[in-house]
């Protein structure tokens, strides 16, 4: 008898042991993703990669890439999505909007959705690209030459979630096109929404941050941005990442808000004194802050805002980042991939758009500083941005997984590099 209980306990103790180590597989299974849906646990590409292949198309390129089943999606100013075969670089299929397309696809299953930069949001076969059913807000429009993204639709449990230049966020069905609620803001929105608490985040031009309840789509609260002296209203033209209970946007006032997510009171800002800091990226209960014209990278505590470090980048970020194992991967509006240290924020590698060598010294010092006669060369802002066209800049967020990064360049070029 005294043989049966101790048998029974050891196998209750083994059944105990084997479920709690199916738990932590289970819930590493799921801690191990990053906010793009890549799994962690990739090398680092400790040594710069070399060019795999180049895609050249015709316009500039701000959209970031989706890869999905051996096939990597992009869209260009030139209205065309792409499907390009991952192993050797060439075109399967191109299907064509009416709209400068500035925001990325989205996959889930078979399905690929865009939003068209037209007013439209698109559904179709991600193998062949047919059209599966095109949902029509009420028209696209740019706040400005620096709006330089659409809003990228979020999806989850078979919904949609976006943004469009008419003030008004959408919820709309997955396998048709229904419209199921929509929002109207003060603004344009071009902010990509994050979900979170049975809420969906995003910012407007007109200075305000919004938490919609996902169910209905009504306002559970919104947050005013400070305003700054060159953009009063404070436009919010980044886009959320969220941690715990707080969601972090950058807006045109200089500023990154870190916002409850229950009231929509600000815990924490961080200002910065010559421009914008629009990226923000949420990985490994870090957070990541790529700013503009300040021309750095930050890693805070997400909860206080302390940091942990702060370097010096060459040039402007707009792009969000990758990550692998101990490694960061960012892109400057210069036209360079910067290969980061984690830990530390040094620079490992630097790859160069060959745009940037071929025209840099048109415009800059061997430092990367602009020329003494800069202001004689480029007369207006929005000259800047075809300077950076012309270079090459990086505005998209690299796709990195075990053997390749693929990245986008405003020099009409996607790239896919290999180790």
């Amino acid at each position: 008898m005294i043989i049966q209980i101790r048998k029974a306990v050891e196998q209750a103790s083994f059944y105990r042991y084997f479920i709690f180590l199916f738990l932590i597989i289970y819930i590493d299974s799921f801690s191990r993703k990053t906010a793009y849906g890549q799994t962690l646990g990739i090398p680092d590409f400790k040594e710069m990669p070399g060019i795999k292949w180049a895609f050249k198309t015709s316009s500039p390129v701000f959209s970031s890439p989706a890869v999905s089943d051996s096939l990597v999606y992009f869209g260009g100013l030139d209205s065309l999505l792409y499907a390009i075969e991952l192993n050797t670089g060439k075109e399967k299929w191109r299907f064509h909007t009416n709209g400068e397309i500035r925001s990325d696809p989205v996959i889930s299953g078979n399905d690929l959705f865009l939003n068209g930069g037209d007013g439209s949001l698109y559904a179709l076969n991600k193998m062949n690209g047919a059209l599966l059913w095109k949902f029509k807000t009420r028209g696209e429009r740019k706040y400005d030459f620096a709006d330089y993204f659409n809003s990228t639709p979020f999806i989850k449990n078979n919904i949609l979630y976006f943004g469009s230049g008419d003030g008004n966020f959408y919820a709309v069905k997955a396998e048709n096109g229904n419209l199921i609620w929509k929002f109207k803001s003060g603004g344009i929105i071009h902010s990509s929404p994050v979900l979170g608490n049975d809420k969906v985040f995003f910012g407007s031009f007109d200075g305000y941050v919004y938490a919609l309840n996902l169910k209905n789509g009504e306002l559970v609260w919104k947050f005013k941005t400070a305003g700054h002296r060159y953009f009063p209203k404070g436009e919010v033209q980044g886009s959320p990442a969220i941690f715990k209970n707080l969601v972090f946007i950058g807006a045109r006032d200089y500023n990154v808000y870190a916002i409850d997510q229950e009231k929509g009171y600000c815990h924490w800002n961080k200002s910065f004194t010559r421009g914008w800091g629009l990226n923000n990226t949420v990985h490994d209960s870090i957070l990541y802050i790529g700013s503009a014209d300040e021309r750095v990278m930050i890693s805070v505590e997400p909860e206080t805002g302390q940091e942990f470090w702060k370097k010096n980048m060459e040039f402007l970020v707009f792009g969000n980042i990758a990550f692998s194992d101990t490694m960061l991967y960012v892109g400057t509006t210069i036209g360079k991939l910067h290969g980061i240290s984690k830990k530390t924020g040094e620079k490992t590698w630097s790859f160069e758009t060959s745009s940037y060598r071929d025209n840099k010294a048109k415009y800059f010092k061997p430092d990367d500083s602009y020329r003494d006669d800069i202001y004689s060369i480029i007369k207006t802002n929005a000259q800047f941005l075809d300077v950076e066209c012309e270079l090459g800049g990086i505005f998209s967020t690299p796709y990195v997984d075990n053997d390749v990064i693929i990245f986008s360049s405003t020099n009409g070029t996607l790239y896919c590099l290999k180790r």
